[in-house]
């Protein structure tokens, strides 16, 4: 049996009580990154960036001021506002260097797999999944045959990504860590971390749908504007997007924090296998 119990209510109790508690902290510190994410976006619309590939190219580049933001929103978490060396977007240290190489273990199998899918199945043709449509090339059913195994090599991925992405706040706070201590030192609590970081990371991304969905059907409904609407869309989503980053990361500091009782300058539990 583990150490620690973690429960599942609790934590995910703590990390929007925490988040919705600083919420004028937040929109202090996303400013920044999410005037650089929007900057990004808008490039990539003036560029014609509208293949998929390009679309996770951008993405890519996206993370670079998502980092900035991460490591000084759970720095915030579990440290306090009075630790910032500065405002998140302002600058880059070996610090974000640290966690952006964590993340990328964490998370960077799983991009890989998004990628290969993209890149496998290609453009969709409708009329080849409507009933009574035209016979499915015998390359495009090649192509998705291949990517059912690759959408479930996703699944698994993602399941393993959030099962040891909790050790990320151990980067934020300079504290070494790997995946591999997250996995040894969560056993016994797997599935309760996997289904906090699966409400709070999904919870976002719907909430993020909706804002994009509903603003820009507001703005072209209402003022009649359609290339300004995208613009306003994008501006609300990405701050969204950015507000359920931050609920998903004060998760995995809460976790961190409760799981390994963690206070600053007392050494962590060595897993059992070390």
């Amino acid at each position: 049996m583990p150490a620690v119990k973690l429960s599942f209510s609790e934590v995910v109790s703590e990390s929007a009580g925490f988040f919705f508690g600083n919420i004028r902290l937040f929109f202090h510190l996303v400013t920044v990154p999410w005037i650089l994410s929007l900057a990004i976006r808008v490039g990539g619309e003036l560029l014609a960036m509208d293949t998929p590939l390009a679309v996770l190219a951008e993405r890519a580049i996206d993370i670079i001021p998502t980092v900035m933001f991460l490591v000084a929103w759970q720095r915030v978490v579990l440290l306090g506002p009075h630790r910032l060396d500065r405002l998140p977007g302002t600058g880059w240290s070996a610090r974000e260097t640290a966690y952006l190489g964590h993340l990328i273990k964490v998370g960077g199998m799983t991009f890989a797999l998004i990628a290969i899918f993209i890149a496998t199945i290609g453009s969709v043709d409708p009329t080849t999944l409507s009933a009574g449509g035209r016979a499915m090339d015998p390359e495009a059913a090649r192509r998705y045959a291949l990517a059912g195994p690759i959408a479930i090599g996703f699944v698994v991925s993602l399941l393993l990504a959030l099962r040891v992405s909790w050790g990320l706040a151990a980067t934020a706070v300079d504290v070494p860590f790997s995946p591999r201590q997250s996995w040894a030192l969560s056993r016994g609590n797997a599935w309760t971390i996997i289904g906090a970081l699966f409400l709070t990371f999904f919870g976002g991304a719907f909430a993020t749908a909706m804002a994009l969905t509903f603003t820009a059907g507001l703005m072209r409904g209402l003022l009649g504007a359609r290339e300004g609407a995208a613009v306003v869309a994008l501006t609300v989503a990405l701050l969204c997007s950015y507000g359920a980053a931050a609920l998903t990361v004060t998760a995995q500091a809460v976790i961190f924090r409760r799981l390994l009782g963690w206070r600053e300058g007392h050494p962590l539990p060595v897993p059992a296998d070390s």
